[in-house]
């Protein structure tokens, strides 16, 4: 039996009108919007407004400005290390090997090398980091876990203004307060453990009395630097997700067990980056290590000698920078350290990014 139905050309509406399907298709091309391959305009291309181009531009220039700035300063160290380097008698690789006193007299045939110099200053900042972390870390987590909210605000500002005190300032404290009430815990401890290396007491060791050693010099960098560590750890532990914490307690853990499984988890990388930072502050330190710790050519791996960084090297030297070539063999040490430097505050970056 054949439809009555008329074919979908000719289907007619309530109102009587007929409904042509490629007129509706015409319509719908008609009313779709003007894309920008219609208008003409390219697809990757975008409005830009002025301002929006102004700070585009500036933004670009501030970063180029400093990626600049630092390759820069290395060209200029490289450029007035190298004329030195050439006349080490030791040649470039004793500039790495040469252990003995800095003898720039003669600037034809000069003795200068790192050894020493690097080994104080690791060390040193070693010791800040090792009394520094374990403080910040506490400080942080009570700051975040276990202070009350109204003493947070407080604490934690007394915290950040250690970062503002001038070094020379700690320097005065290291020297005259911190080195002379050390005498007789450092007495002690030279009583029973003169015997191991790091605590070995030499004839010309400083007096104990001064407490000018890379303890002490150690000691005050940690106060300098724990700032750092405990601010940075702190910011990391408070944006622990609130559902882990829930979760932990709903579970019944105690607030140390919410501690040790969640917030210390979630905040063990920037921690690691903090100190990071926190030891890059404490290599380039000059002016508190220049009165705290007594000035000594060698290095004898103790903790009771005296030392000599890149830093306070470089400002002991100061009268000889008259004459380019002696100035130039502590500048080939202050790239070593510009690159020491350097390389402690990437692996920092690189931590927290990889985080």
């Amino acid at each position: 039996m054949a439809s009555n139905r008329p074919p979908a050309e000719e289907q007619v509406t309530k109102a009587g009108e007929p409904v042509i399907a490629n007129s509706v298709a015409s319509i719908g091309n008609s009313q779709q919007p003007n894309t920008p391959e219609r208008s003409g305009v390219k697809a990757s291309g975008s409005v830009k407004r002025p301002g929006d181009r102004i700070f585009e531009y500036l933004s670009t220039a501030s970063a180029t400005l400093i990626t600049v700035l630092i390759a820069a300063i290395g060209a200029f160290l490289i450029w007035r290390a190298v004329p030195s380097l050439s006349r080490n008698s030791e040649g470039f690789i004793g500039f790495f090997t040469y252990t003995g006193p800095w003898d720039t007299s003669n600037t034809e045939a000069m003795q200068f090398g790192i050894p020493n110099l690097f080994a104080a200053t690791v060390l040193i900042s070693v010791v800040a980091l090792l009394i520094a972390m374990p403080i910040a870390l506490g400080i942080a987590v009570f700051l975040s876990n276990y202070a009350p909210k109204r003493a947070v605000k407080p604490i934690g500002y007394l915290v950040d203004m250690l970062a503002a005190v001038p070094s020379i300032v700690y320097g005065l404290w290291g020297w005259q307060v911190l080195g002379p009430f050390l005498t007789n815990f450092y007495t002690w401890m030279e009583s029973w453990a003169g015997g191991f290396f790091l605590f070995t007491v030499y004839s010309n060791s400083p007096s104990f009395a001064t407490g000018r050693n890379i303890l002490t010099g150690g000691i005050v960098l940690a106060v300098m630097i724990l700032p750092v560590i405990a601010a940075t750890a702190r910011e990391v532990f408070v944006q622990t997700p609130r559902g882990q914490i829930e979760a932990a307690l709903a579970l019944g853990a105690t607030r140390w067990e919410v501690v040790r499984m969640t917030v210390l988890p979630f905040g063990l990388s920037g921690y690691i980056s903090g100190s990071m930072l926190g030891l890059g502050r404490a290599l380039g330190e000059t002016m508190a290590l220049y009165m705290v710790v007594s000035p000594s050519s060698a290095f004898r791996f103790s903790l009771f000698d005296g030392g000599t960084t890149f830093a306070t090297a470089i400002a002991n030297a100061a009268p000889e920078f008259n004459d380019d070539i002696r100035a130039g063999a502590y500048i080939a040490a202050g790239l070593v350290l510009f690159l020491l430097t350097f390389v402690v505050n990437s692996i920092a970056r690189a931590i927290v990014a990889k985080k």
